[in-house]
């Protein structure tokens, strides 16, 4: 158990009689306001602000049953605590400087992980160098407007003419960055939120019997009619680190029937919103393809090969009734995976909101480029510090105050 507050101290005092040398652990027997002993606990007591939340705070390892963790909880309550809100930890660690926003989102991240990928990406942006990138342009683009409103209130300054010249070549050194940073292939975002392998192709060659075989279960009914899968059945995977949703699709082909018409249409919208379209075809019948959704990746895998066969080169052979070639396709659909999530270099987005916050930026210094006037530069200025600010949530006007007058000497 944690407990955080102003408080803390005396909670511990209350609970365990002695408290301990700050930051070491010690074995204490906590006992209730009656004295009745409650657990031999492990205890931490951590003095703000080097403390997890920047506050005091104190930490308790119990033997964690039903009514040790229930015994404490009330013991602490008696003495003045209240249980903590989701996030209320990390939600003051953020206001008490102790991590940014971008910090705190990837603990949440953390938290969630489901796969090995998951949990190195909110490792990383917990580190803080996808905070302290930003950070940086936001202190370039500080020094810019520093200048800018300089040269707009302060022109008797004397300032060198080559100034603006080599602000407008330093916007357009930073533009060029976000630009590239933005161009990520989302690759972030679909690592944190899962990819989707869209499994196609005609029917009765064995899409839902693949599926089945990948999953490890049975997700799909298996028939020899064709036509059996009418709706889009999910399985969720983990495929090289990355969590991946299967979907098998209904078989694609004409028919005059409305149901399996419709769920032909469905097929086809799953395929085009995914992520990777593996597409299954008989090895007798030759080669299949999705076809119409040419921006998707598309990974051909030639079904039922223990009936005799060859496949084209490139084209994955396999048997889902006897397992032949699903150790080779599961390798290559976690390279696909990884080649779809993997980001060299910093961090990179992970939110919606990073992205939207980042465009808008990106967005302010085309407009600062592009303007006549140095006050609507300056502005356009003000606004892209304000949208980066706004990812790391740091947004504040006296910065630029302080970057005027420490870079020029105005007023002396």
């Amino acid at each position: 158990m944690r407990v955080s507050g102003p408080a803390s101290g005396a909670l511990l005092d209350g609970l365990c009689g002695i408290r301990p040398e700050p930051r070491r652990a010690s074995l204490r027997r906590l006992r209730d306001a009656g004295g009745e002993e409650l657990d031999r606990a492990m205890v931490l007591w951590l003095p703000g602000p080097g403390s997890y939340s920047g506050e005091d705070s104190a930490e308790l390892h119990l033997h964690a049953s039903r009514a040790v963790i229930a015994g404490v909880a009330d013991a602490l309550a008696r003495l003045g605590a209240r249980p903590a809100e989701p996030g209320e930890f990390t939600r003051r660690a953020f206001l008490n400087g102790r991590m940014d926003l971008i910090e705190a989102e990837a603990v949440g991240d953390l938290v969630a992980a489901e796969t090995a990928g998951q949990r190195r990406q909110a490792l990383r942006q917990l580190d803080g160098a996808l905070g302290e990138l930003y950070r940086g342009w936001a202190e370039r683009l500080r020094l810019m407007l520093a200048e800018q409103e300089a040269l707009i209130d302060f022109p008797d300054e004397a300032l060198p003419p080559e100034t603006e010249a080599a602000m407008l070549a330093e916007l357009s050194v930073l533009q060029a960055a976000l630009g590239q940073h933005l161009d990520d292939g989302r690759r972030g975002e679909r690592l944190r939120e899962g990819l989707v392998f869209a499994v196609t192709g005609p029917p009765n060659v064995g899409k839902s019997s693949l599926v089945n075989a990948l999953a490890g279960r049975d997700v799909a009914i298996v028939s020899e009619l064709p036509g059996t899968t009418r709706d889009a059945l999910e399985t969720r995977l983990e495929l090289g680190g990355v969590p991946v949703t299967l979907v098998d699709t209904a078989g694609l082909r004409e028919t005059g029937d409305a149901i399996e018409a419709e769920g032909v249409r469905r097929a086809r919208s799953r395929a085009a919103a995914a992520d990777l379209v593996v597409s299954v075809y008989d090895i007798r019948a030759g080669t299949g393809g999705m076809g119409g959704h040419e921006s998707v990746p598309e990974l051909c895998v030639a079904n039922k090969a223990d009936l005799g066969g060859v496949a084209p080169e490139g084209v994955l052979a396999v048997s889902a009734t006897t397992g032949a070639g699903l150790d080779r396709l599961r390798v290559r659909l976690a390279l696909e995976a990884h080649g779809l999530t993997d980001a060299a270099g910093p961090p990179p987005l992970t939110r919606a909101r990073h992205r939207a916050a980042l465009r808008e930026a990106a967005e302010r210094l085309a407009g600062a480029r592009a303007a006549a006037w140095p006050e609507l530069r300056a502005e356009d200025l003000r606004l892209a510090l304000r949208a980066l600010g706004r990812v790391t949530g740091q947004v504040g006007v006296e910065d630029i105050l302080d970057t005027i007058f420490a870079r020029f000497c105005i007023g002396k």
